[in-house]
């Protein structure tokens, strides 16, 4: 009985030393799936803003990236035609923000929900002057691309000089005035930019 225990004692040495050898480990499981991924910086390297024309202007918009909005510089060109001055500012910020992310910024982590083919126009009969009507209503757009316009068109000459935006749809559609917040800017895909009810005349 003694040189049974014995030889499985010798038994069980001799395979814990093979498995110890192999590197082996039997209590831990094995985690080696490459590096970790780096971190998003949400931070840009290169050139800054390039050479402008009369019909372009420096512009800040604001992005998604880490699942906050932030701010990029872009040259943005200007449409020399327009209902006025605001929606002419307005369309080219829209216009800019539903542009592809450059392969610098697709390299930083930033990305656009903001959707091409919507038109901005001025205010119709009876509405504030500093009104903006979207061809595609705010109501419908996606919680990160409204917060993307909000705060971008609230940044920018478009706004009302208490830096909210008036927006609505085509014609018939009702106006609502939208805030930028700090909440919006960290959260833009859980909270929603504040608005209030704006009365059009009509």
């Amino acid at each position: 009985m003694n040189g049974r225990r014995t030889r499985a004692a010798v038994a069980t040495a001799l395979l814990a030393a093979a498995l110890t050898g192999c590197g082996i480990r039997s209590t831990e499981v094995p985690t080696d799936f490459g590096p970790a991924p780096s971190r998003v910086p949400c931070v840009m390297s290169g050139p800054g803003i390039a050479a402008q024309s009369d019909s372009e202007v420096s512009a800040q918009v604001f992005l998604v990236c880490a699942a906050q909005l932030v701010t990029v510089d872009r040259t943005v060109r200007v449409p020399e035609k327009g209902a006025s001055d605001r929606a002419r500012i307005a369309q080219a910020l829209l216009d800019e923000l539903a542009a592809p992310p450059s392969e610098p910024e697709k390299d930083a982590g930033f990305a656009t929900d903001v959707r091409g083919g919507t038109t901005v126009s001025g205010p119709a009969e009876g509405d504030p002057k500093d009104a903006l009507r979207f061809s595609t209503p705010p109501q419908e757009l996606s919680a990160f691309a409204l917060a993307q316009i909000v705060c971008t068109l609230a940044d920018s000459a478009a706004a009302s000089k208490d830096h909210t935006v008036v927006l609505g749809g085509p014609a018939d559609d009702s106006l609502r005035r939208y805030a930028c917040t700090t909440e919006v800017r960290s959260r833009p895909g859980t909270v929603a930019p504040p608005a209030e009810a704006v009365n059009s005349g009509k």
